[in-house]
């Protein structure tokens, strides 16, 4: 046991602020601990998009890693984890009370749950992390490095779970802190077409709380911080080499695709008055004059007339109104194709040829609770937010849909975009991803910009270029490493005749899926048991 005075050397020094924040963030009880932790947890937020402050996520685990040190008892581990865990869901997530005030005077009874009880939800998955974490510590016994890395483990199995766990809610994972605009962030991205997004978060959260033990005061301290340079540096420099070795990106020849991002308010999208302006203006838009044959013309998501399978007129006036020869692929709700009698809607979206007749369909699979459909209908009284009585039904899953003229394509209809090594159909890898969206239900708030910088990754991932197409934004061509090429900012009106980037070979991540991120976690835990070993044999 060292002496009070040792312990005074050992603190004096370059390091003594530090290690005199560690004391006090220990020294926290009650409520001022948890406090602080969901505080922390407010400010990780602060790292994803539109903030990008990713240097925000070195604070607030450190200070978690420390929070998790002044106790070892279960119900305080789970419940500063959750209250951790509550402070990023709420400043992470309130955007979604936004969507309520749509239609205000029916769902503002709804507005706690949204914007409080959501995250309190969540949150059960990161106190779940920190009392595994503490349970590991107490029965190993745990210390310096080793407690951190298997704060990591917990916290990174727990996203995991939580993007998998009911239908899964994979947002705002901490490997999305690389996603804007912070410097650095397009080649630490590049990590994910290895190891994927859950991997990425994994590294990150490891190296965001490994300087906690420069807060300590017993040896090793120096290797752990720079072990979390190593970290970002090493995989930073990978990153950029292979973007430089691949810049520009590789466009297919005498292929242009216009996106259309009509902006249309969501007070508006389902306002009959305002039908008529709203599809004049979507036409005006794909109609516009260009310098080169546009091969397709892509509507967002919900954008197109309902049912528009079903009424050939229609169809065949809007092909007569489109760039010559071009194809459209328009968001749609659609129903039971003639001459059968609807009775199943879907959130999907169709293409038409030239002549306008209907070529592909696809089908959402990942629907949005209480948004598209309601769960346990016969046991809550609660209408779905989004207009109409009948639930939307269910796609059979990703699929790759065969367009005249284009690569096939692998259509991600708004939410589907977030879940990581589930946007391909497995047997028949398309050569280009197309999402459509409508984040009009968010206002400007940061939830389009998440979702924006979600989508991108899922191009990283799986090697593939991706186009989107926002109602309101983002709309933007992304190429198959992530890059942005052309963009319409949020509630821009507007669209952008873009070049289709060739797709690469399949990455490591789309080969083998979340493997990778397991063999990841299992090499973190092969090392922190060969810590615990190395500390009890001195």
């Amino acid at each position: 046991m060292p002496s009070e005075t040792s312990l005074l050397l050992r603190v004096a020094g370059p390091l003594a602020p530090l290690q005199g924040w560690a004391s006090w963030t220990r020294s926290l009880t009650g409520w001022r601990r948890f406090g602080f932790a969901a505080l922390m947890g407010a400010l990780a937020a602060g790292a994803l998009p539109p903030v990008d402050l990713t240097p925000l996520l070195v604070v607030s685990f450190t200070a978690l890693v420390w929070l998790a040190d002044a106790g070892d008892r279960r119900g305080d581990a789970f419940l500063l984890g959750w209250c951790f865990g509550f402070g990023f869901f709420v400043a992470g997530l309130y955007w979604i009370g936004v969507a309520l005030t749509v239609d205000i005077a029916q769902f503002w009874w709804l507005m706690p749950f949204a914007v409080l009880g959501i995250p309190a939800g969540l949150a059960l998955f990161t106190g779940a992390a920190l009392l595994a974490a503490n349970e590991a510590k107490r029965r190993l016994g745990l210390r310096g490095t080793s407690r951190i890395l298997v704060i990591a483990c917990a916290w990174v199995v727990a996203e995991w779970l939580r993007g998998h766990v009911l239908t899964g809610f994979p947002w705002n994972l901490i490997g999305y802190g690389w996603s804007g605009a912070f410097p650095g962030s397009d080649p630490m991205l590049q990590v994910t077409s290895l190891v994927g997004i859950y991997g990425l978060s994994l590294l990150t959260v490891t190296a965001a709380g490994l300087p906690a033990r420069l807060g300590d005061y017993d040896r090793g301290r120096g290797w752990a911080g720079l072990a979390a340079v190593l970290l970002i540096a090493v995989p930073m420099l990978g990153g950029g080499a292979r973007l430089w070795l691949a810049s520009p990106a590789a466009v297919l020849p005498d292929i242009t695709i216009r996106l259309v991002q009509p902006s249309i308010p969501q007070s508006l999208k389902n306002d009959q008055a305002a039908e008529l302006d709203n599809f004049r203006r979507l036409m005006a838009l794909s109609a516009a004059a260009s310098t080169v044959p546009i091969a397709a013309v892509v509507w967002p998501e919900a954008s197109a007339p309902p049912f528009l399978e079903r009424d050939r007129e229609l169809r065949q006036a809007i092909a007569l109104a489109l760039p010559s020869g071009a194809l459209l692929i328009a968001g749609d709700e659609r129903t039971d194709a003639p001459p059968a009698q609807p009775e199943q809607v879907w959130n999907g979206l169709v293409a038409l040829g030239p002549d306008g007749a209907a070529i592909a369909t696809y089908d959402k699979f990942h629907l949005v609770p209480f948004g598209e459909y309601m769960p346990l209908r016969g046991i809550l009284p609660i209408a779905k937010i989004t207009p109409g009585l009948r639930d939307f039904s269910a796609g059979p899953g990703p699929r790759t849909l065969a367009l005249p003229g284009l690569p096939d394509a692998g259509p991600l209809i708004c939410y589907e975009a977030i879940f990581p090594g589930d946007v391909t159909d497995p047997a028949r890898r398309p050569g280009w991803l197309l999402n459509v969206t409508n984040d009009a239900w968010y206002g400007v708030t940061s939830g389009p910009y998440q979702h924006f910088a979600i989508a991108r990754v899922r191009a990283v991932e799986e090697g593939l270029p991706l186009l989107r197409a926002g109602n309101n934004g983002i709309t933007a061509a992304i190429d198959p490493y992530g890059r942005v090429m052309r963009r319409l900012d949020l509630n821009a009106i507007g669209d952008l005749d873009v070049p289709l980037p060739a797709a690469l070979p399949p990455t490591l991540y789309a080969r083998f899926r979340d493997a990778n991120f397991l063999l990841l976690v299992g090499l973190q835990i092969v090392f922190i048991v060969v810590l615990v070993l190395r500390v009890s044999r001195n």
